[in-house]
C-alpha cells in the first residue's frame, strides 16, 4: 500500500526548502530536548513528525514558528530567518491547545483572522467552519473540541500559509471528526500546493495522508526522507521458531542470529510463538525468514521501540555539505 498522498510534489531545482535545519539543537534548564538536527523539508509535502513525549516535535515547531530561538545552528523556512516579515507571513502553526478567544463568536474569530492578515482568505475559511455545520454566532466557548478544532483549522488555513504546522491537531477529537478534518487537510493542501508539517501519535492514520517522515528520538533525527523510500529500503523478517532456534536464543540470551550479521539490525523480537527483525539489507538474506517491506506503522513502531537503531537520512531529506554517515536508503525487494 502506498502511502503518497495526492498532493502535488512542487519542490524542483529552483525552490527553496520549506525548512532547513542545520545543526539545529535548543537547550533547555532540564537539558536538551532537541541536539544536532539538520534535515531539509521539500516543498508541497505532507510531513509526519514522529516521536515519543518530550522528544522535542513542539520544540522544533516553535523554533520553525519563531515562538523559540535555537540555542544550536539555524533553521530557515523557504530561505528565510523565521523572525523575517516573510516567513511570517508564509508560515500558520497551529499549537495542541488551540488557543482561541471563548467570549468570541465564530464570525469574530474569522473577522479577527480576516483583519490580521493580509493575504486572507474568506471563502475557504467559511468553507471549512460550514463543513462541520458550526453556527457562525455561536461563542467559541459554546463548541464541542471537534467545532473548536474546525474554527482553529479555519484560521489555519485562511492565512492561506505556504507552510502549515498543526502540533497534535487531532489529539481530542473522536475517530468520525478526525477523518472529517483529516480529509479536509489533505484537500485544501493538494489544492493550494500547501507543505504541512504534522506531529502525531496516531501512527496508522499517517499511513494515508504523510508522504514524507521526520521522527525524532532522544533529541536527536532517527529518520528523515520520503515515505515509499524509506519503507523499501527496509525489510521486515518474520518466522516461527523452530526447537534449534528455542536453544540458540537461551544461549545467547535473546541475542539476534549470526545470519542478521551483514545487515543492519534496527529491531529483534520474539515472543515465544513468532520471531520478527527489521533490518536494513546489507546483501542477500540467510536463513528460513519470510520477508515484507513494512508498512509505515511497523516502521515506525520498531524506530520508536529502539532509538539507538542507526538513523537513516534519505538523499532528499539531507543538507548539502552536512555529514549523516554510510547510512544511506537503497531499495530493497521484499
Amino acid at each position: 500500500m502506498s502511502s503518497t498522498t495526492n498532493a502535488p510534489h512542487t519542490e524542483g531545482p529552483a525552490q527553496e526548502p520549506a525548512i532547513e535545519a542545520v545543526g539545529v539543537g535548543r537547550k533547555y534548564r532540564r537539558g536538551w530536548a532537541l541536539r544536532d538536527c539538520s534535515f531539509r523539508l521539500p516543498p508541497g509535502r505532507i510531513c509526519g513528525l514522529v516521536g515519543p513525549n518530550g522528544a522535542g516535535k513542539t520544540t522544533l515547531m516553535a523554533i520553525a514558528a519563531n515562538l523559540l530561538p535555537p540555542t544550536d545552528g539555524t533553521l530557515k523556512v523557504f530561505g528565510a530567518a523565521p523572525e523575517s516579515a516573510d516567513s511570517g507571513r508564509r508560515t500558520a502553526f497551529l499549537a495542541q491547545e488551540k488557543p482561541l478567544f471563548r467570549r468570541f463568536t465564530v464570525a469574530e474569530t474569522l473577522r479577527m483572522g480576516r483583519e490580521l492578515n493580509p493575504g486572507w482568505d474568506q471563502r475557504a475559511a467559511e468553507n471549512i467552519v460550514r463543513g462541520g455545520n458550526v453556527p457562525m454566532e455561536a461563542k467559541i466557548g459554546t463548541l464541542s473540541g471537534g467545532q473548536r478544532t474546525r474554527v482553529a483549522f479555519a484560521l489555519a488555513f485562511g492565512k492561506r500559509p505556504d507552510l502549515l504546522m498543526l502540533d497534535e491537531p487531532m489529539s481530542d477529537l473522536d475517530p468520525l471528526v478526525r477523518h472529517e478534518l483529516m480529509t479536509t487537510l489533505t484537500a485544501e493542501a493538494a489544492k493550494h500546493g500547501t507543505t504541512v508539517l504534522m506531529s502525531s501519535h496516531m501512527l496508522s492514520e499517517l499511513e494515508n495522508v504523510c508522504d514524507f517522515l521526520l521522527v525524532i528520538s532522544t533529541g536527536g533525527l532517527r529518520l528523515a526522507g520520503d515515505v515509499d523510500e524509506l519503507r523499501s529500503a527496509h525489510l521486515l523478517l518474520h518466522r516461527t521458531p523452530s526447537d534449534e532456534d528455542d536453544h540458540r536464543r537461551r544461549s545467547h540470551d535473546q541475542g539476534a542470529p549470526e545470519e542478521l550479521a551483514a545487515h543492519t539490525l534496527v529491531e529483534y523480537r520474539t515472543d515465544g510463538h513468532r520471531t520478527t527483525a527489521l533490518i536494513r539489507p546489507g546483501g542477500p538474506v540467510a536463513g528460513p525468514w519470510k520477508a515484507d517491506v513494512p508498512n509505515l506503522e511497523e516502521l515506525l513502531l520498531s524506530y520508536l521501540r529502539r532509538p539507538d537503531a542507526p538513523p537513516l537520512i534519505t538523499p532528499q531529506a539531507q543538507v548539502p555539505g552536512q555529514t549523516y554517515g554510510s547510512h544511506v536508503a537503497r531499495t530493497v525487494t521484499a
